[in-house]
């Protein structure tokens, strides 16, 4: 299919039609329909169907390579937010929408770029793992976290972004003591706000609190974050921490699994519904059968509209796992199911397990996975895309690929340049609002002296930006 999709491609925008292929349009009734007609029936079709059409003839090839079409077709796929950055990014006037959307799906490969902090003396945020990573409002937003000798943290920290990447940065400490220091609690976006739920302190407790933050910029008083605990009522998931969770459609907080209590971990599925002043949430539980097993140090990411998907992690015997699982919240049944796959259908998949890995949703509405460790704990930096749209079609039932085209699409390992980063788990990332830039920080690295001990394990607190490489 690969193969066919960049000839389709190539014969799309540089083809010529023929005279039989015109002549036979001319007595179809296609013909008479008015081309914004013509351009509402294109976006509805899948992208194989559009290309096929543009070779039909002349007239049908110039609606279909048009850059307002395309640029309606990454709308339609991608979000209106992710093209809305890139129209406003300094390489705006170079956009061709349609050779963006062939590099999106094509992707080959990140670079990797260490940040770097401006000339002075500045305080950095401590080296830290399971923490939370969020881009909010144009900034970064850091809290809590875990540190040397098993202490928490409760410091939040900010960086101003912007609308474009920076590679340069400067961190500002706006907040200590609220929340109460955690580490492995969960913090989504939610509009220009942060939701934290639970979490894990250095006595082993584990939380069920839900707060609020929001991030406000003043030229003269600079960047300011202010906590409130949220109203969620008597109803409220139990406590826990090293759980996962994601926001959906600016208004719901889903959150799944982690270690509860007694160090037990957890299966179930927990969703926050905000009220639209934010002013307080209600926490109900989805219950469904099957549904994941029990796990931690897992990735649950929304991927678009209300699409959630779920991957990895460990489980209840210890074991690192590699099970795919999909959560759509826009059905009238809500409904856990399952994409069965064989890892040795997938070049390289052996490495595929992993626990402690980030996954995030990038240009394109694809997750790239980084990182994490294995069942012995090695710890790892490759990039891997995972594509749920390569898969022809998900029902409402447990799916099992076979076909080794259709995994090799759906799982794709991207090649790595520029800054090598230490391997890593239990790191936090984010995208900007565009999907082309990810952000990471912190995570347990090997120690130099001694890597291959459990001894020899040490916190990052380094800070580094992986775009995704395109010829623009």
């Amino acid at each position: 299919m690969k193969n066919i999709n960049t000839a389709y491609y190539s014969m799309a925008e540089t083809s010529s039609s023929t005279s039989t292929s015109n002549k036979n349009m001319n007595g179809s009734p296609i013909t008479n329909l008015a081309p914004d007609h013509l351009f509402s029936i294109l976006l509805l079709l899948p992208i194989d169907s559009i290309l096929a059409f543009a070779m039909t003839c002349k007239r049908f090839k110039a609606l279909a390579c048009s850059d307002t079409l395309w640029e309606s077709i990454c709308r339609r796929d991608w979000g209106p937010n992710s093209v809305d950055v890139l129209k406003s990014s300094n390489f705006q006037f170079q956009l061709q929408w349609m050779r963006l959307y062939r590099q999106i799906s094509k992707l080959e490969s990140v670079s990797c770029h260490k940040m770097t902090y401006p000339d002075g003396e500045f305080e950095l945020p401590k080296p830290r793992a399971s923490h939370s990573l969020n881009f909010v409002s144009d900034c970064l937003v850091l809290f809590g976290g875990g540190c040397e000798g098993g202490r928490h943290l409760d410091d939040t920290w900010v960086a101003y972004i912007g609308k474009d990447s920076e590679k340069i940065l400067k961190w500002q400490k706006v907040n200590s003591g609220l929340p109460s220091g955690r580490f492995g609690h969960s913090c989504v976006v939610i509009g220009d706000f942060l939701v934290l739920f639970g979490g894990i302190n250095d006595h082993g407790s584990r939380q069920n609190d839900t707060w609020l933050g929001k991030v406000t910029r003043r030229e003269t008083l600079g960047i300011t974050l202010s906590w409130t605990l949220l109203d969620v009522g008597t109803i409220t998931p139990p406590p826990r921490g090293a759980h996962v969770a994601c926001s959906i459609d600016n208004r719901f907080m889903l959150i799944h699994g982690g270690i509860g209590l007694s160090g037990l971990r957890l299966g179930d599925t927990w969703v926050l519904e905000l009220s639209e002043n934010l002013g307080f949430g209600t926490w109900r539980e989805i219950v469904t059968s099957p549904s994941p097993a029990a796990r931690s140090g897992h990735s649950l990411t929304c991927i678009g509209g209300s699409r959630v998907v779920l991957f990895g992690g460990r489980g209840l015997g210890y074991e690192v796992l590699n099970d795919v699982w999909l959560l759509d919240m826009s059905e009238d049944i809500l409904k856990w199911v399952q994409i069965q796959y064989e890892l040795p259908n997938i070049p390289g998949g052996v490495s595929l397990p992993r626990v402690g890995h980030s996954a995030t949703l990038i240009l394109g509405g694809r997750l790239l996975i980084y990182g994490g460790e294995d069942s012995y704990r090695h710890r790892k930096d490759d990039f891997w895309v995972l594509d749920i749209s390569a898969i022809p079609s998900i029902s409402m039932q447990p799916t099992t690929l076979n076909s080794k085209e259709i995994l090799a699409k759906m799982w794709k390992k991207l090649k790595a340049s520029g800054y090598k980063p230490n391997r890593r788990s239990f790191h936090r990332a984010c995208a900007d609002h565009s999907g082309r830039y990810l952000y990471v920080f912190g995570g347990m690295v090997d120690d130099l002296l001694q890597p291959a001990e459990s001894s020899g394990l040490r916190f990052d607190g380094e800070l580094f930006l992986v775009e995704l490489v395109l010829q623009l």
